[in-house]
């Protein structure tokens, strides 16, 4: 296992910033620049890259270690409980993604570590795509949970579309506290990326009708619970294809993603409609397969994938 040991006059701070990386040469400094002002350390779980990925942050003098990727509930859970720091927060954050200087503003001025009343703070994302900033279409704000106390929250233990869970009391962080995600770095990243997770939320919808996930889907919830509601609740019980089309024209004509210009075209047809055409299409041919044989020999024997890794559930880190 290959490993950097961290600074020891940072072991004590009251936040750790926690990254994921694999083959992130591409993604990485961006990430780290943006990460410039915040005096916080950082830690690198790696899954084994085979590019520059480790030779950027031994160049940059960042700490990592590397553990063998199952998928990302179970390596975000691993990271938080191997963290070689002692601080009681911490922020969980994709190489993909970068802080705007919102962000580093509010976590340098307004996050306060000692106030009791909150326990996790939620942040906006903002999805750049093609260089511009999708801000119509109900995309922005979509709020993710991030930053949170260490011993109160982890990641649920879904394969796909999972999201941190905290027991405790969360709040929004203030306006323009964004975080910015860069989605793929071309078109061709793009599609290919979304037709493997089409396998991954097809198979996991299946799963779903038992469990759910630990995030509760409630309309009267926080943001991040609310999501929940409207797809299990409304869109996983709309009938298969139709919903795709009814959300495509949700979201670009009631949403207003038409006014996202030539990118928003591209991106809320391809991520709102193609996708969730591919992932009922799926949906329907796994379960047509089901009528002759049980859901892992279809899926082991369509995709190559083991029903057990979307079966096993890591422990919650307590």
């Amino acid at each position: 296992m290959g490993s950097r040991l961290p600074k020891s006059d940072l072991m004590h701070h009251p936040l750790t910033i926690v990254i994921l990386t694999f083959n992130e040469e591409a993604n990485i400094e961006n990430l780290l620049d943006s990460l410039a002002g915040v005096n916080a350390p950082i830690f690198v779980v790696d899954s084994y890259s085979q590019d520059r990925t480790l030779e950027i942050l031994d160049r940059r003098g960042i700490p990592y270690t590397q553990h063998a990727f199952k998928n990302y509930a179970a390596q975000r859970n691993w990271a938080q409980s191997n963290l070689p720091y002692e601080g009681e927060w911490v922020l969980h954050l994709d190489a993909g993604e970068r802080l705007t200087p919102g962000m580093v503003t509010w976590i340098n001025e307004s996050f306060d570590p000692v106030d009791k009343t909150v326990d996790g703070y939620m942040f906006a994302r903002r999805a750049i795509f093609l260089g511009r900033w999708i801000k119509h279409g109900g995309y922005h704000p979509i709020y993710h949970l991030r930053l949170y106390r260490r011993h109160l929250g982890h990641c649920e233990n879904k394969v796909y579309d999972q999201h941190f869970v905290v027991d405790g009391n969360t709040a929004k962080a203030g306006r323009g506290a964004d975080l910015e995600d860069g989605v793929m770095s071309s078109l061709r990243d793009f599609t290919v990326s979304h037709a493997r997770w089409a396998v991954f939320e097809a198979v996991e919808s299946i799963l779903s009708e038992e469990d759910p996930g630990e995030v509760k889907a409630r309309l009267t919830g926080n943001p991040i619970e609310r999501k929940r509601w409207l797809k299990s609740k409304v869109f996983q019980r709309s009938p298969l294809f139709l919903r795709s089309f009814l959300y495509l024209f949700h979201r670009y004509i009631i949403k207003l993603g038409f006014l996202d210009g030539k990118e928003g075209l591209i991106f809320h047809f391809l991520q709102g409609f193609w996708f969730r055409f591919l992932v009922d299409s799926t949906i329907y041919e796994i379960k047509q397969e089901m009528k002759h044989r049980p859901l892992e020999a279809v899926v082991w024997d369509k995709y190559g994938l083991d029903v057990n890794v979307f079966l096993n559930k890591e422990p919650a880190v307590v």
